[in-house]
């Protein structure tokens, strides 16, 4: 059986991320490395992987060279450094989907790269990338930027379970 796993905000190759978020790496090479090594120790080649953004700051060789790496097929939403290359770069870098619009999945969640307004009237919880280091409080919105998440990967269980436990308490 397949699975479906949620990320955002790698910023592959991106060497000046890592003192902008404090990621805990000594080069973007190192930090590359890290984090294909976390996307495959959870996503199977059978599964589907939703990337909510921000995907690599690499030219299209080296960031196809990533994406082939990478299990899963891969789904992106165009975060705000990826929009500039436009979907015909994304697909030819070798994602599989690649959407520049916010989509609705399993009819609750609202993914997006940027977090969405919400209101306690609204059905919907946002998963969302973007503000790195930060949170929204409520239950509406759930940040899946790697910083947050060891730079791996969570499932759609793993964010179920957080967003009905946070209703709960």
């Amino acid at each position: 059986m397949s699975n479906v796993f949620f990320t955002s905000d790698h910023h592959f190759g991106h060497k000046l991320i890592i003192d902008f978020e404090s990621r805990p790496f000594a080069s973007a090479e190192e930090m590359d490395k890290v984090m294909v090594a976390n996307w495959n120790a959870v996503v199977r080649e059978e599964d589907t992987i939703f990337h909510l953004g921000d995907f690599s700051f690499r030219n299209q060789e080296d960031t196809r060279s990533i994406v082939s790496a990478l299990n899963g097929y891969k789904i992106l939403i165009l975060g705000n450094h990826d929009r500039g290359r436009g979907r015909g770069w994304w697909l030819e870098a070798g994602f599989d989907e690649v959407s520049e619009y916010p989509l609705i999945y399993k009819e609750f969640f609202l993914l997006s790269h940027e977090p969405m307004y919400m209101n306690k009237h609204m059905p919907y919880v946002n998963v969302h990338g973007h503000i790195h280091g930060q949170k929204y409080e409520g239950n509406h919105h759930f940040n899946i930027c790697v910083e947050h998440w060891n730079y791996t990967p969570l499932s759609f269980e793993q964010i179920r379970d957080s967003v009905v436990a946070s209703e709960e308490g």
